[in-house]
């Protein structure tokens, strides 16, 4: 069974962006390519078990095994050498990232307290949209029990979109709840 959003993708937005930017071929209609979710974990410096639980709490998240992301350059003044653990980052791609993209809509951005909506000046003004949380608490999958401290992550949203007007219409007619 196809994600929801993938079948709404399917049956109706892709049509609405064809025919509001009168783009003549269906593939050059933008779409999401790819989702990726990273957790900086500047506290794995001095305790490497703060990262493994990331890896586990972004696991039950993402739904798939995250990568250990490494510095790529020492700095003094953080205590950072090049090559040390710093965080950890997974990539969804097709029904994962569908699935993802509900539940993020759906679910968690409205247990955000005073949610007014996401900011719609974070576009990259190639089409990627990217959204930070400050805490990864609102989403159902995390166990409160089992969190030592709250994390915050930033989450990319990868279009085919050519400008930012396209991916904005694209994520808005998916359900992307934008305020100011």
């Amino acid at each position: 069974m196809a994600a929801r959003l993938k079948e709404l993708y399917m049956k109706d937005v892709r049509k609405k962006l064809q025919d509001e930017f009168k783009i003549e071929n269906i593939m050059a209609v933008p779409k999401i390519e790819k989702i990726v979710l990273n957790m900086g974990i500047g506290e794995a410096i001095s305790n490497m078990k703060v990262l493994d639980n990331a890896v586990e709490e972004l696991n039950s998240i993402a739904g798939q095994k995250p990568v250990v992301t490494k510095a790529k350059k020492s700095i003094a003044s953080f205590k950072l050498r090049e090559g040390v653990p710093i965080g950890t980052m997974v990539t969804l791609r097709s029904e994962k990232m569908y699935e993802f993209l509900d539940r993020l809509i759906n679910i968690a951005l409205p247990r955000v307290r005073d949610f007014r909506g996401v900011p719609t000046r974070a576009f990259d003004g190639r089409g990627n949209y990217t959204l930070g949380i400050r805490d990864h608490l609102i989403f159902p999958e995390i166990d409160y029990s089992k969190v030592d401290k709250p994390k915050g992550m930033n989450i990319t949203i990868v279009t085919t979109a050519k400008n930012d007007e396209h991916a904005r219409t694209l994520l808005r007619e998916l359900g992307m709840p934008f305020g100011k």
